[in-house]
């Protein structure tokens, strides 16, 4: 059926030549198609999800260990903290712990799959054999405890391709040139790769001294490294990786990025969330051979 006759000429053209929505600037959108790619609609995928925090005397925090019994996962990163000063008064903070919080990457991972799965259903329902240029935004309401994801995308077709592997579409961040570069190099997409890693940060009386500019009891006069949170860092960073690799089955991370947040609950506690991006990615031929410069101009 054609467009309303009362429209605009303009517009009943527009209709009637199958018009197509995209989010690719002017010069990715020229590079798609010089790869034979062609837009067929902007997909997109929403998910909302909550979780709580927990505090001193929860089961999620003191005694848990993997041999504590406890409900934390078997294997998940805990380090615990003792004061070295002995019992001082009942404020004194005489225990502190490292924790992994994996009842938040649980919920991390549970709302950033269902967006995801939501912009491919569109993609899928359009015939898309891939998406490009993704935009994932993931937003924290620190108060609420909640994070909304929203998946942005543009659907693709490949001129004369075969259908998608197991009808799934495949996806990238990548566009335009760096997604030229990457086939040209021997590199297929195969789909978006993320994950978040949260450590809680329960401060015992060192960490919370060095954290407030006070040297504490005892504690050094010089400069002088927080061990517990120092250790939080690079532990939220290292489990984002481990998260990542288990989702790549062999393949290459191409395009990585790396964000950590901090986010103060009360003096000397945090929460440190690592997020890690990228793009999953897999050879399909080997380099081109670059043939040598040839001079061109004799200087003698």
């Amino acid at each position: 059926m054609g467009a309303p006759a009362d429209l605009p000429e303009a517009a009943i053209r527009r209709l009637d030549s199958s018009a197509f929505s995209s989010g690719l600037s002017v010069p990715d959108f020229a590079a798609c198609l010089d790869l034979g790619l062609q837009p067929v609609g902007l997909v997109q995928g929403f998910c909302v999800m909550r979780w709580g925090w927990y505090g001193a005397g929860s089961g999620y925090m003191r005694g848990l260990n993997p041999y504590s019994g406890g409900g934390q996962s078997e294997g998940a990163y805990v380090e615990t903290y003792r004061c070295p000063h002995g019992f001082v008064s009942t404020e004194h903070r005489m225990w502190g712990q490292n924790l992994e919080q994996t009842w938040v990457e649980e919920a991390w991972s549970q709302g950033y799959g269902s967006a995801y799965s939501r912009m491919l259903e569109e993609a899928t329902s359009l015939g898309a054999h891939g998406v490009i240029g993704v935009v994932d935004r993931v937003t924290h309401l620190v108060d609420a405890g909640t994070t909304e994801f929203h998946f942005l995308g543009t659907a693709i077709t490949v001129e004369n391709g075969p259908p998608p592997a197991g009808g799934v579409p495949w996806t990238t961040y990548l566009a335009g040139q760096r997604l030229t570069k990457s086939i040209e190099a021997g590199f297929m997409p195969v789909s978006v790769a993320a994950s978040m890693a949260s450590v809680r940060v329960w401060a015992y009386c060192m960490t919370e001294y060095l954290m407030e500019g006070s040297r504490g009891w005892g504690g050094p006069t010089s400069p002088y490294a927080v061990d517990q949170v120092s250790k939080a860092h690079m532990a939220s960073i290292q489990l984002a990786r481990k998260h990542v690799r288990q989702q790549l089955s062999g393949d290459m991370l191409h395009g990585a990025k790396i964000e950590v947040v901090k986010r103060e609950l009360a003096q000397g506690d945090e929460v440190v969330d690592c997020t890690l991006r990228g793009n999953r990615m897999r050879r399909f031929k080997d380099f081109d051979v670059i043939p040598p410069a040839r001079p061109t101009v004799r200087l003698t």
